[in-house]
């Protein structure tokens, strides 16, 4: 199960924590996926998506 948005093919980013020694220890950020139904289909589609599409939908 891919954590891609369906509408723009954006996915999860890396990042870093550093402690107070600066180790660095990477980690994964994902992205906020919901899944909605748009027409037939069941989508995973970010936030950012919905919240264009409900602009254009105005």
């Amino acid at each position: 199960m891919a954590k891609k948005c369906d509408l723009c093919g954006r996915g999860s980013t890396k990042g870093a924590t550093r402690s107070h020694s600066k180790v660095k220890t990477l980690k994964r950020q994902n992205i906020n996926l919901q899944t909605k139904n748009i027409g037939d289909m069941k989508l995973k589609v970010c936030t950012s998506c919905l919240r264009t599409a409900k602009k254009d939908d105005k």
